[in-house]
């Protein structure tokens, strides 16, 4: 029985491979865990009447506010139980959990 024999090159070029792969992946968990959060302050927030902190919406403002409602318990947040998570409404950028905007809408 002949067992083939593994030559430096062919380790090497196995190494190179997963070398690279590693470094993709750890690429994409870099970038997907480094998104900004949503600034207040920006004109897609401010349409939405987003508040960072859901405590401090002005009811005055946003009548559909109740308390309650956060991002963290809405139907379109995507963090999971995370202290922030992406929103399909401000995309590439994360919502507080805590959070809270005019189009909240109860998880089903």
């Amino acid at each position: 029985m002949r067992f083939p024999v593994q030559t430096p090159n062919t380790t090497r070029r196995c190494f190179m491979l997963q070398a690279v792969t590693a470094a993709g992946a750890a690429l994409v968990v870099t970038e997907a865990s480094a998104q900004a959060m949503v600034d207040e302050k920006d004109p897609q927030a401010v349409g939405l009447n987003y508040k960072a902190d859901a405590t401090k919406v002005d009811k005055a403002k946003a009548p559909k506010y109740a308390a309650g409602q956060n991002c963290g318990n809405c139907a379109l947040y995507q963090g999971g139980s995370a202290a922030s998570g992406g929103c399909p409404l401000f995309a590439g950028k994360q919502v507080a959990a805590k959070g809270w905007c005019t189009a909240w809408a109860k998880k089903g």
